[in-house]
């Protein structure tokens, strides 16, 4: 993707925290005609510092016979985004659209029915584990179980990383304190959540 020279991140832990934090992402692949994707949830690990990326999918979905074939896999993470006013400048400019982005890239393969069982005890013990009456793996009746066949695992090894945060890093201090305010008083949730991210930055 295209990053400007101000909005780049290199910063390898605070792309592997935005990813886990923003983990509904977006899977894409190509059929050799067309693009094909699919918007999921998945799971960010790392092994023997191996970024790995899984998730599920229908069983007939069509992105299932890309990833069988070694295809490779385009992730996007995407953050808050917001407009943002020229009038909120000091001079006259062109107003703009502030976010944050990750494509991640790499080969995907499908997992084994075991891969598949251990990747869905991982994924309920991390949403369910902390509740008492949690729906963890072990918690499921037999039948939910069985319901695994209606789906796919896959894994992503990652190769390729792209990180573009784009939050008026190129305005002068006083124009990003306007900016942070103007965004917080709209009282959006999503532009409330960009101002942070701006006065991060």
């Amino acid at each position: 993707m295209y990053i400007g020279k101000h909005s780049q991140i290199n910063d390898y832990e605070e792309i592997k925290r935005f990813m886990q934090h923003n983990n509904f992402a977006t899977i894409v692949t190509s059929n050799g005609i067309k693009p094909i994707a699919s918007h999921i949830p998945v799971m960010i690990s790392e092994h023997d510092d191996q970024l790995v990326i899984t998730g599920h999918l229908a069983k007939h979905n069509e992105l299932v016979q890309m990833i069988e074939h070694n295809a490779q896999v385009l992730v996007i993470f995407q953050g808050p985004d917001a407009y943002i006013s020229s009038t909120w400048y000091e001079t006259e400019d062109v107003p703009t659209w502030d976010y944050q982005s990750v494509h991640v890239y790499g080969e995907g393969r499908l997992l084994n029915h075991d891969e598949l069982v251990s990747d869905l005890k991982q994924l309920l013990n991390h949403y369910e584990g902390h509740k008492d009456d949690g729906a963890t793996w072990n918690h499921l009746s037999e039948d939910t179980k069985r319901q695994i066949h209606g789906i796919v695992a896959f894994q992503v090894k990652v190769n390729d990383i792209e990180a573009a945060y784009k939050l008026s890093q190129n305005r002068s201090k006083q124009e990003k304190v306007n900016i942070v305010k103007q965004l917080k008083a709209s009282g959006n949730q999503k532009e409330s959540k960009i101002a942070k991210e701006i006065e991060k930055y």
